[in-house]
């Protein structure tokens, strides 16, 4: 137990230092860019113990945009809590609960919370910092076809980050598209993030927040990436909402379970 609390503090520990070291970037809308996300070792045994397809769950997306015509999703997930991730076996198991535990850790909130505060401070005022957020680290898979239209995210959303988890950089050019606004208010494309090896972005929601991920093509196995979401967690609907979403999740991927091994 101790060796576990010890790798935790080790994790959380390096991450906070990603998300300090984070090189900030103002256009088109304040975000952090990480180059280095989870120590080598980890990295490496992430890639090495993805769960087998069946453990993920479709992602249908807005307007079930990423349901294809034969039915199956363009995007499938599993939340990294530990109620989801309790099946996987053994081996894959201690990886993704640690990475969940330690993105889910009060430390890693307040890097985040205190990196985006130019971010957090104009959507929400001078009490920025005293916002609630509930944070839902999700790993995600993009297979060919899947794409996502510009859009700003909902603004139940916080704070929106993405850590990149492919192999090598020879898919560099699937990263997301971050855009910004002509003088007429048609967007435009701004900067492209590399989707490159352990790396990643983060921003605070706003109304400013247009992004993007271009069609991924045939050439692409899959997309695997965390998308690491913080929930304003202010107010009684707000933090209802939150919980009732954690447990219903845990519903549908429990029928899936079921409906699989029956």
């Amino acid at each position: 137990m101790a060796t576990d609390r010890q790798a935790l503090a080790s994790l959380t520990k390096y991450i906070v230092g990603s998300i300090d070291n984070a090189q900030a970037y103002d256009e088109p809308f304040f975000h952090l860019r990480f180059e280095r996300v989870f120590p080598d070792d980890i990295y490496a045994e992430m890639l090495g113990k993805f769960p087998a397809p069946a453990e993920y769950r479709a992602l249908p997306g807005r307007n079930k945009g990423n349901i294809q015509a034969d039915g199956s999703s363009t995007r499938v997930k599993i939340d990294l809590f530990p109620e989801y991730i309790r099946s996987l076996p053994s081996e894959k198991h201690t990886v993704w609960d640690l990475v969940g535990r330690a993105l889910c850790s009060k430390d890693v909130k307040e890097a985040f919370m205190r990196r985006l505060a130019p971010g957090l401070k104009r959507r929400f005022g001078d009490e920025h910092q005293d916002i609630g957020m509930f944070p839902i680290p999700v790993l995600t898979r993009d297979v060919p076809n899947y794409r996502i239209t510009p859009h700003t995210d909902t603004q139940w959303k916080g704070i929106t980050v993405q850590f990149y988890l492919p192999p090598d950089d020879t898919t560099k050019h699937i990263g997301t598209i971050f855009h910004g606004k002509n003088p007429d208010g048609t967007l435009n494309k701004a900067t492209q993030m590399p989707f490159s090896p352990n790396s990643g972005y983060a921003f605070a929601v706003g109304d400013n927040t247009w992004h993007s991920a271009d069609p991924v093509g045939a050439e692409v196995k899959t997309r695997d990436s965390i998308l690491h979401t913080y929930f304003v967690d202010e107010g009684p609907l707000r933090v209802f909402r939150n919980r009732a979403k954690r447990v219903g999740n845990f519903v549908l991927h429990e029928m899936k379970q079921i409906a699989r091994v029956g």
